[in-house]
């Protein structure tokens, strides 16, 4: 059984990974503090889910280019200091939506602009944390390194919705948000305890030529494009925040904390997962194991759209959740010891722009579909397309579906030859 539950060597073995994983464990929990709130927020002043899915789609330009900056600066930069500027950023995005919130008249425009600032600054930072735990955890920790990392973003996805919910419904839309902008500050310390990230030797400066170095070796490997495709196909077709304050509020005639249970319930099956994921160092086929992930994300969505009882439906959006979770870990893995160092930063950009910028692509695909034919049918068919879509990608990708994970020995001598 021991084998079973989740393993924390990476925590005891390094340091510096253990103050990166603290920080973020915080910040994560504010950041899904106003993931919840917006929403919440901007259906409270439209009415509109059509508005709230357009909320996420509008922040995907900005989540792009600040991928694209951050995959560049964490290649050629210290990747402690991209990560320093980047809390200064965040608290100062949501600190202007805690007072735009408590305004007497709260702009609807003012909450898109932040929060796409928010987005932007997310596209900087995320890269910077993703290049820099293989340099903080030897290579046969990765696997594991990866599932703790899930775990604290699951758990934070779990408490964060729920917790929301509350200081929305018994304190006020503004609480939330500046719960949301002290946290960042915790992160802030914990990175400021860290040593330096130098970037490697062999990196290039950052313009266009990085740039087309890393699509050049998206191209050449089929089982990096899978990773991208498989989560794209399950963010755009089966995310269904968008739908949360019209089936918590209306469909399943609940309030402001129905919708956080909503938000909340993904990150719940999630967690479960993560807090006995001590077997998924032993999967040597990581790309199989991804898409019978997905298909099960995509049943789950499907499920809820067609439940009429809460509870089930918030039991489906868990299973969702654990599928989710376990589809992060193997993409993860696939994707960081298939890419050497100096293009890691970039890499990482990349699958930030896919696994952010997705579900704002669909949130407004959610949106667009509930407001033509109502979010149950919005939530089913998308569910349903996902899990195909997966089974179609494995079947379409050999080299993805059939990857397997080098031996520890093997991957740790790949990495000192970068």
């Amino acid at each position: 059984m021991a084998g079973f539950f989740v393993d924390v060597s990476p925590l005891r073995a390094s340091r510096d990974f253990r103050m990166l994983f603290i920080g973020q464990t915080v910040s994560r929990l504010g950041r899904q503090v106003t993931l919840v709130a917006a929403p919440i927020q901007v259906f409270d002043l439209t009415g509109s889910t059509l508005a709230v899915g357009l909320l996420g789609l509008a922040q995907f330009p900005a989540l792009f280019l600040g991928s694209v900056v951050g995959g560049l600066a964490s290649d050629s930069r210290d990747r402690r200091m991209v990560l320093i500027w980047a809390q200064v950023l965040f608290a100062a995005s949501t600190a202007g939506l805690a007072f735009n919130a408590a305004s007497a008249e709260p702009s609807t425009v003012a909450v898109f602009v932040l929060t796409a600032a928010n987005a932007f600054v997310s596209g900087i930072d995320s890269p910077a944390r993703s290049a820099s735990i293989p340099r903080l955890v030897e290579s046969r920790l990765l696997p594991t390194a990866y599932a703790l990392q899930i775990l604290m973003f699951q758990t934070a996805n779990a408490i964060g919705p729920a917790v929301a919910g509350v200081l929305i419904s018994q304190v006020s839309l503004a609480a939330a948000y500046w719960v949301d902008t002290a946290t960042f500050g915790v992160a802030l310390l914990t990175v400021l305890f860290m040593a330096p990230i130098p970037p490697p030797e062999d990196s290039a400066p950052p313009g266009l030529r990085s740039i087309t170095e890393s699509l050049r070796f998206i191209r050449s490997k089929q089982e990096v494009q899978g990773v991208f495709l498989i989560d794209i196909n399950a963010m755009i077709f089966g995310m269904p925040r968008a739908l949360f304050p019209e089936m918590g509020l209306e469909v399943f005639n609940g309030n402001e904390a129905t919708v956080g249970y909503m938000f909340a319930a993904p990150g719940i099956g999630a967690m479960l997962v993560g807090l006995t994921s001590g077997w998924v160092s032993r999967i040597v086929k990581p790309g199989r194991a991804t898409t019978i992930a997905v298909v099960i994300w995509g049943l789950g969505i499907a499920g809820f759209g067609l439940t009429s009882s809460l509870w089930l439906a918030l039991a489906l959006l868990a299973l969702a959740g654990a599928g989710d979770a376990i589809s992060a870990v193997f993409r993860q893995t696939i994707l960081q010891l298939s890419t050497p160092d100096r293009l890691r930063g970039r890499l990482s950009a990349v699958q930030i722009a896919v696994v952010a910028g997705g579900p704002r692509i669909g949130d407004a695909e959610a949106g667009a579909v509930a407001a033509g034919f109502g979010p149950r049918v919005a939530a089913w068919t998308g569910g349903l397309a996902a899990a195909i879509g997966a089974v179609v990608i494995g079947r379409y990708l050999p080299r993805f579906r059939e990857w397997e994970r080098p031996e520890p020995d093997a991957a740790a001598e790949a990495e000192s030859s970068r």
